[in-house]
Formats: structure tokens, sequence, C-alpha cells
């Protein structure tokens, strides 16, 4: 089965700017939260510095994949985004 894994840095001015508008975090977990309701985010991790995020969707191409990323609200603030086809061995 094809995953998407998607890896996120976010710049040093996006993170501050994340800290000091706490409406933005409760936005972009609205997200994370409808995705995973609806079976297309597997797993979700953050670094313990917040800078780092690792996505893992399923059911899903890299396009379509890449058009969620750029709805979410810190799509603005992010410094690198990368995207990894994966063929779950187990």
């Amino acid at each position: 089965m094809i995953k998407i894994l998607v890896y996120i840095t976010l710049s040093d001015n996006g993170i501050e700017t994340i800290k000091s508008n706490p409406e933005l975090p409760k936005a972009e977990m609205a997200y994370i939260n409808q995705w995973r309701t609806e079976n297309i985010l597997e797993s979700f991790f953050i670094s313990v510095s917040k800078k780092d995020a690792v996505l893992i969707f399923q059911n899903l191409d890299e396009e379509k994949t890449k058009g969620l990323i750029s709805s979410l609200p810190y799509y603005p603030y992010m410094l690198q985004v990368t995207y990894h086809q994966l063929n779950k061995q187990f």
C-alpha cells in the first residue's frame, strides 16, 4: 500500500507568528483532526521543538496531498515541505 510521507519545517519567523496568535494552532488542528476522521491521515508527529512535523497520508495521491498541505493555516509559515511516496512493507 502506497503512503505519502510529508516532512514540514517551519521558518523561525513563522514559529514566532504562530506562538503569538493562539487561533492559528486551533485552526491547524481542526484540519488535522478532520483528516484523521476522514481516514486519510494515518499518523501525525511533531518535533519537541515544534519546528518540524511529519504527516503520513493514506488513500491519496501526491497531487491531492500537496493540495491539502497548501490549505493549512500554517502553510504561509512553512520553510520547507518535502513529499515522499512510501510502499509499506509490514
